[in-house]
């Protein structure tokens, strides 16, 4: 497996090169945004471990152009721990947050379970309604319809759709999809539920994602609509 490093400060640049390579992985390191890019375009890495606050292009920026190239999981590394910088993050397509200064065995079991996620495993074509998704390709449709999702939405929809029918709450759902607990004043499952419902749901398509107050989220048909004449009669 092959990661690539980034950051601006020589000596943290120089320790998860050291650390990792100790692991195993094949390291390559970029010590700024525009380098990162580059290396990122030539060497398809499996995994990326990104900056935040470097000069020129900051690891906001760089996490956009990744994602526009390639799925690769995309870990943020910042002494910024405010939840709004963490969500900020994600937003800008990465898949995990770890704040400086950070264990190393931590970050370690992180880039384990993100890996774990990227490897190939049997396909499996799962469908609900008309939704369909396809664990292999990665395509996602509705009404035979293709709909880009990121990689967090993927992974979303993929989970409500192993569990069709079931209230997920929000502890299983951050387990599932995030790994860790972002802290009870995050509004990071509402706000990429909120991703889903949009490009779901457009074109006067029906509901399939539902909130249940003060629980969670469910993917189930949608309510049947009440006719004029059921409501004069109740």
């Amino acid at each position: 497996m092959r990661i690539l490093a980034v950051d601006d400060d020589p000596e943290i640049l120089n320790l998860l090169s050291r650390g990792l390579k100790f692991e195993g992985y094949e390291v390559e390191t970029a010590e700024t945004g525009e380098k990162a890019i580059a290396r990122f375009r030539e060497s398809a890495p499996d995994l990326v471990l990104l900056d935040v606050m470097m000069p020129g292009i900051d690891g906001i920026e760089v996490a956009r152009e990744m994602r526009k190239l390639r799925d690769t999981p995309v870990l943020m590394l910042t002494a910024k721990d405010a939840v709004n910088d963490k969500v900020a993050g994600l937003d800008a397509g990465a898949d995990d947050y770890i704040v400086k200064p950070f264990v190393f065995d931590e970050l370690l079991a992180r880039i384990r379970a993100h890996l774990r996620r990227k490897l190939p495993g049997e396909a499996q074509l799962l469908q609900f309604s008309d939704l369909t998704l396809n664990t292999a390709t990665h395509e996602v449709r509705r009404n035979g319809q293709l709909i880009e999702l990121t990689s967090k939405e993927f992974e979303l929809l993929m989970l409500f759709l192993q569990h069709p029918r079931q209230v997920l709450n929000r502890e299983f759902i951050y387990d599932k999809v995030w790994g860790y607990d972002f802290g009870g004043e995050s509004n990071i499952i509402e706000v990429y539920v909120r991703y889903l419902r949009s490009k779901l749901e457009t074109n006067s398509r029906t509901k399939l994602i539902h909130t249940v107050r003060g629980v969670g989220y469910v993917l189930r048909e949608p309510e049947p609509a009440v006719q004029p004449d059921e409501v004069a009669q109740a």
